[in-house]
């Protein structure tokens, strides 16, 4: 059943996507709406931080401060702690105080040593080709309790369809670009065609192998030659291909 608290991060993650003008902008908004939600819950100041993991991609992470990017950093150089067992486990994670911990004590000595005493990690569904996990970080031990823990896997829920979206949104505009781009350079090669075929009387073909020649000779790209030949006979290296958004 959706709470007004749930409507609310809705709406707020919403607002984040429509207004974010990439998806690092997303996830910084993502890590500040829930440490507010957390610290409401709590009663007590929460950090978070927020790990991306994309295929073919470096691994993005934002935070509400800095010390939870920080936090969120080693936790990945040491390969151990509550946020990656999460991620692993496919449920929220709990280290419940620094001072009593056995499962991560390489990682529980660094956040006591920053002045943080539990920490909770708690993952998100973003499908096949992407994962992420929401890492909190309390001052105190006992803050993290099974009503705190159900309101971060709630908001985890809501913040994944909302980072869905974004990241869908960024791969088709990423398509788009790549697109433009190609054109680009199509239409460059295809005017250095016509001028060879206009200087040769040969067929596109043919063009097309003379230049292909060309670039292998110099031990340059095609684009390179073709954008060559282009400037020598127009006087400028800029060519349009036009098409509309």
């Amino acid at each position: 059943m959706e709470t007004p608290a749930h409507a609310e991060h809705i709406l707020s993650l919403h607002e984040l996507v429509t207004s974010s003008s990439d998806i690092t902008g997303i996830l910084r908004g993502v890590t500040g709406f829930a440490s507010t939600a957390m610290t409401r819950v709590a009663g007590a100041p929460i950090d978070c931080a927020l790990t991306l993991r994309r295929r073919k991609r470096t691994a993005t992470i934002a935070g509400s401060s800095e010390k939870a990017v920080l936090l969120d950093n080693i936790e990945q150089k040491l390969g151990q702690g509550p946020c990656l067992d999460a991620l692993n486990a496919g449920h929220p994670m709990l280290l419940a105080d620094v001072a009593t911990d056995v499962e991560w004590p390489e990682y529980s000595r660094v956040l006591a040593e920053n002045g943080c005493r539990s920490a909770l990690g708690v993952p998100m569904d973003l499908g096949e080709s992407s994962e992420a996990v929401l890492n909190f970080f309390a001052p105190e031990a006992g803050l993290f309790t099974s009503e705190v823990i159900d309101e971060a896997a709630a908001f985890a829920d809501v913040a994944g369809s909302t980072l869905r979206l974004a990241i869908r949104i960024e791969t088709v505009e990423q398509l788009n670009r790549d697109l433009k781009t190609a054109m680009a350079s199509r239409t460059v090669i295809d005017l250095a065609c016509g001028v060879i075929m206009a200087q040769n009387r040969c067929t596109q073909d043919e063009a097309f192998k003379t230049l292909n020649n060309a670039s292998s000779h110099r031990n340059e790209k095609v684009h390179a030659v073709a954008s060559s030949i282009v400037a020598n006979l127009s006087g400028t290296t800029r060519t349009s291909a036009y098409f509309e958004d």
